[in-house]
């Protein structure tokens, strides 16, 4: 597992960004930078996506194997405790590991997503998870990252193509694709109502089962995380503490200075 890092290696207090289900650790280059003063920064690379390796077997694309996976990470970084940022899938991740017994996390910020998640916005982004595209030139591949990714909300021109530099490579033919693993998509289509409720049950489990203070940002037109969702989380489990986003839907990016500050209120408070 790759990751980047920011900030000072003997830095007892460890910040962890973990991305989305087709994202990058290169997401968190804003605010790795904004928050490195403070905290020893790690944005990894979650496997199948970025620089990481893939897996053999795509099944293994599922959010126990990404807690194993994170678990490893902390004992390489010999990192006794750890505040911890997730968006979508990375809030999932965190959540499964602050709900362990004695688990290193101290605060949580959970990014747009809880332990119940809207079908419908599962099946949008179910939709481009795995498509084999593939583009002649950079230009048109950022317009495919913006496209799928309007529910960001306005960013401006440079940023968006900071988001599609991010999410691209160009193979072996200079071809522009997807920096991730398209067997990402084999467990999510494989995904059947009586599977997602049992995931659900045990997301919120898992959720009422952390006990330190958490943060839960919601984009506020995201239809991933429904408002009744969010609320709910606000009076169960950590009792989390809700931010909406004005304007922004599925998910915010972080890459603005207004969005860092919530997160740097509350990690620093």
């Amino acid at each position: 597992m790759a990751y980047k890092e920011w900030g000072d290696p003997k830095n007892p207090r460890v910040l962890v960004c973990v991305h989305g289900v087709t994202r990058v650790s290169d997401d968190f280059d804003n605010m790795a930078t904004a928050l490195c003063d403070r905290y020893r920064v790690v944005c990894p690379d979650v496997v199948g996506r970025g620089r990481s390796d893939r897996l053999q077997n795509p099944q293994h694309y599922q959010v126990p194997q990404y807690v194993s996976d994170m678990v490893t990470l902390l004992a390489r970084l010999d990192a006794e405790s750890v505040h911890w940022f997730g968006t979508s899938m990375g809030g999932l991740i965190g959540m499964g590991l602050a709900s362990l017994k004695d688990s290193p996390v101290r605060k949580l910020v959970l990014n747009d997503v809880g332990p119940a998640l809207n079908p419908a916005a599962l099946a949008r982004i179910g939709d481009y998870v795995g498509k084999d595209v593939r583009f002649a030139t950079f230009d048109e591949a950022a317009r495919y990252i913006r496209d799928i990714s309007l529910p960001f909300g306005p960013h401006s021109e440079e940023e968006w193509r900071k988001l599609a530099a991010d999410a691209l490579k160009q193979d072996s033919d200079g071809k522009w694709i997807l920096h991730y693993d398209p067997g990402l998509a084999v467990p999510i289509k494989a995904t059947t109502p009586e599977m997602m409720q049992h995931a659900e049950a045990m997301l919120w489990m898992a959720y009422d089962a952390i006990s330190c203070p958490t943060l839960l940002v919601r984009g506020a037109q995201s239809d991933l995380l429904t408002p009744e969702v969010a609320h709910a989380m606000t009076a169960r489990g950590p009792k989390a503490r809700l931010v909406e986003i004005p304007g922004v839907g599925h998910a915010p990016t972080f890459l603005r200075e207004d969005q860092i500050a919530i997160v740097r209120e509350f990690l620093l408070q």
